[in-house]
């Protein structure tokens, strides 16, 4: 048991690092680049937790998990206790331990972070939901009478995992109907290995099939079947579409169309599923990187998971291409630092203009301009405006185009009484995530846009107090404006 420190004595204690690889090792390889931290790490770590009286930290997590008390149990020295207490909000804490932008998020609202710098919330989820998955403590068993009632589930992403854990513990008869032939979503096509081991996320969905939540692959909703037969033929009292935002996003310059040109989308599926960063055990479904110079074009996280991709595939130039300046990156503090770490050289106030190829129709290289920053946008970053007469030409065989992603078209398509707004996002009413259409409800980036892990988890959640709502009360369905 730790011993019991004063508020003044806590708060001298600095942030405990994160043990990792090392830049040079892991640039080489997909292992995992954190380690996580060790008992002694996580005790003195969570030490640093002033226990506030008002705990603000909750505030800034989109799923309200009890932070001061499962920190509290880790000074404790009783950590199945802090996984068990974090899975009282969150049904996936060793994926959101890894993941989540904490740092804008829970640890934002931090008081330590006032005059230090703030508890490692993050870190400290991962931990304890680390021990619990490997001393295999199942998940806690479903004590909700069965309701009679099935609900589909469209998507096996964050959302769709969220809505599915919180509606079986409430008795319901789940089904999630995955398009692809792995399960996640967005956790296991979208984010590396190296950042999140898709064992975390398999072991996640496994509990879930232990609560009796069943899951159908290649079932492409929109296509397959359609969310009115999962209702008229099926039997589906409710549905919950969680299908994210996974249309890519092109720049529209000329060029795009060359060999060597990828979405981020296309270029992460086909190296995490599709077993490229096990090459040359599996037959690289991607273009050879070895020995070549490799562009992304973006600053956000998929970008940088993209570049340190290429670097892990061998190339011997990766570049990260942003019109903005470092400040502006949307990207994670620790994902930039990881990044440099590992040699990707950043080309910021810089943007694309055209591809360029050779006769056999493959890129050769990209003609870029300088960019300088101008008055705010819409966003609240300042605006990038071209510097005349400053175009060059960057040297590049592989450019991936990491500036976001649309909302997939297919549920709208066969469901047209779902509305969508002008960026095809489905319309719901507030918290309650209905959509237009009586008994279908929606969250997570197909509602807002590409986001984070966490915040669709939220919606998830909301949206399974919702359906609960609604199919033990049949309460009326408000038009939604």
């Amino acid at each position: 048991m730790a011993e019991m420190l004063s508020p003044k004595e806590r708060m001298k204690i600095q942030r405990q690092p994160m043990p990792e690889q090392p830049p040079l090792e892991r640039c080489h390889n997909f292992e995992e680049v954190n380690y996580g931290f060790t008992k002694e790490l996580a005790i003195t770590e969570a030490q640093r937790c002033l226990q506030c009286k008002t705990p603000t930290c909750i505030d800034g997590c989109p799923v309200n998990i009890k932070i001061d008390e499962f920190i509290q149990l880790i000074v404790d020295e009783d950590f199945l206790g802090a996984a068990k207490k974090i899975k009282e909000d969150n049904a996936l804490p060793a994926i959101c331990g890894r993941v989540c932008p904490q740092e804008e998020q829970c640890e934002a609202k931090c008081i330590v972070g006032k005059k230090n710098e703030p508890v490692a919330i993050g870190r400290l989820e991962r931990f304890v939901a680390d021990i619990e998955m490997a001393e295999g403590v199942p998940p806690a068993p479903v004590t909700a009478a069965k309701k009679g009632k099935k609900v589909a589930i469209v998507g096996s992403g964050p959302a769709g995992l969220s809505c599915a854990g919180d509606l079986i513990y409430m008795g319901y008869d789940v089904t999630v109907f995955e398009a692809l032939h792995e399960l996640g979503g967005v956790l296991v096509y979208g984010i590396p290995e190296f950042r999140l081991p898709k064992e975390i996320v398999r072991k996640e969905i496994a509990n879930l099939e232990k609560l009796g939540v069943k899951f159908e692959r290649d079932a492409v909703i929109g296509r397959t079947t359609t969310i009115d037969e999962l209702m008229q033929e099926d039997g589906f009292e409710a549905v919950f579409v969680g299908v994210g935002a996974g249309l890519p996003w092109f720049m529209n310059i000329p060029g795009e169309n060359l060999v060597g040109v990828y979405s981020a989308n296309e270029w992460l599926t086909r190296v995490n599923l599709m077993k490229a960063y096990k090459f040359p055990e599996f037959d690289s479904p991607v273009l050879d990187c070895r020995g070549k110079n490799v562009a992304v074009i973006g600053g956000g996280n998929t970008a940088m998971d993209a570049v340190r991709t290429a670097l892990r595939l061998g190339a011997e130039n990766a570049y990260i291409v942003y019109r903005r300046s470092e400040k502006e990156m949307p990207a994670r503090i620790e994902e930039v630092h990881h990044a440099k770490d590992e040699g990707v050289q950043f080309m910021i106030l810089t943007n694309p203009i055209e591809m360029i190829g050779d006769d056999d129709g493959r890129l050769t290289g990209m003609k870029c301009i300088k960019m300088e920053l101008g008055e705010p946008d819409d966003s609240g970053r300042r605006r990038p405006v071209a510097i005349e007469g400053s175009e060059f030409v960057l040297d590049v065989d592989i450019a991936v185009v990491a500036i976001g992603n649309g909302s997939n078209p297919l549920i709208q398509q066969t469901t047209p009484e779902i509305d969508v707004n002008r960026r095809g996002n489905i319309v719901v009413d507030g918290n309650s995530m209905r959509t237009t259409k009586r008994g279908v409800f929606a969250g997570g980036d197909i509602v807002t846009g590409g986001a984070t892990v966490i915040l669709a988890m939220g919606a998830g959640r909301n949206a399974a107090k919702a359906i609960d709502e609604y199919l033990t009360e049949n309460s009326d369905w408000p038009e939604i404006h």
